[in-house]
C-alpha cells in the first residue's frame, strides 16, 4: 500500500514492490495511478489504484477498507504522500499552514490507525513513514513542513513503541533531495545550498532510495528507526 504512488518517489517505490501485490493511492492523478497499474501488471505483478485523500479519515477507511476486500490483507504501508507550500512564517497564511499539516502528518496517522488492526490481524507488517531532514534541523521558509515532518518523526517512534508487541515494524525514511516534482520546486540558490552540505557531494535516486525501503520492509528485527539516505550530518 503506497501513498501519493502515481509519481516521483512514490511510483518508483510502487515500481520496486511490483512483483507483490500493489494498492496504488492517489489523490488526483488517476490516469498517472492507471499507468502505474499497467506497469506493474505489465512486470507480473498484481495491482489496483484507488483514489484516498489521506487527510480525510473517513475516506482512507473506505480505501483501506476495499483494499482488504479485494486482497485480504495489508503487510506494508509506505506513507509517502507528502505536500509544501513553502513560505516565511510571518507571511505563512493558515490555508498554507493546514493543508501541509493535514496531508503531511494527519494523513499518516490517519492510514496507520486504519490499517494497524488489519495488520495485527495478519501477524504483523511493516510500515515505513517517508520523512525530511527539515523535521530534524528545520529550515528557514518550511515552518508547516518542518513541523510536519518533525511530528511524524515523534509519531513514527512512538507508534513502534506501541505497536511492536504486535509485530509491526515502524520506521523513516529520510530520502534527501531527489530529482522529483518536489525536489525540482526547490530554488537553485536551495539546491546549492544542499549540494555543499553532502559529504559526497551527490545526491540518491528515487530507485535508490525504493531498493532501500523494499530491502527494510524485508527486514524482521528493525523497528523505531530513523534512515538518512544521504551523506548530510545530521549533527555536529
Amino acid at each position: 500500500m503506497v501513498t501519493g504512488a502515481s509519481r516521483g518517489l512514490g511510483r518508483a517505490i510502487a515500481l520496486r514492490f511490483g512483483r507483490e501485490r500493489v494498492a496504488v493511492l492517489y489523490r488526483e492523478r488517476a490516469e498517472e495511478a492507471r499507468q502505474v497499474v499497467a506497469e506493474i501488471k505489465a512486470m507480473g505483478g498484481e495491482a489496483s489504484s484507488f483514489r484516498v485523500d489521506v487527510g480525510i479519515p473517513s475516506r482512507v477507511k473506505e480505501g483501506v477498507e476495499a483494499i482488504v476486500n479485494e486482497w485480504g490483507r495489508i503487510d506494508v504501508l509506505i506513507n509517502n504522500a507528502g505536500t509544501v507550500r513553502d513560505d516565511l512564517l510571518i507571511k505563512m497564511g493558515e490555508a498554507e499552514w493546514d493543508e501541509v499539516l493535514r496531508t503531511n502528518l494527519a494523513g499518516p496517522v490517519n492510514l496507520m490507525r486504519a490499517v494497524a488492526p488489519v495488520m495485527k490481524k495478519n501477524g504483523g507488517g511493516h510500515i515505513v513513514n517517508i520523512g525530511s531532514i527539515s523535521g530534524l534541523k528545520g529550515r528557514e521558509g518550511q515552518i508547516n513542513y518542518a513541523a510536519s515532518k518533525g511530528g511524524l518523526w515523534g509519531v513514527s517512534t512512538a507508534a513502534a513503541r506501541e505497536m511492536g508487541k504486535d509485530n509491526i515494524q515502524i520506521n523513516m525514511v529520510i530520502p534527501g533531495l531527489l530529482d522529483t516534482e518536489m525536489g525540482k520546486a526547490l530554488s537553485d540558490v536551495g539546491r546549492e545550498r544542499v549540494i555543499r552540505e553532502l559529504c559526497l557531494g551527490r545526491t540518491s535516486t528515487v530507485e535508490e532510495v525504493a531498493d532501500f525501503i523494499h530491502h527494510l520492509c524485508g527486514m524482521r528485527n528493525v523497528s523505531g528507526q530513523v534512515f538518512n539516505l544521504d551523506s548530510r550530518v545530521l549533527e555536529g
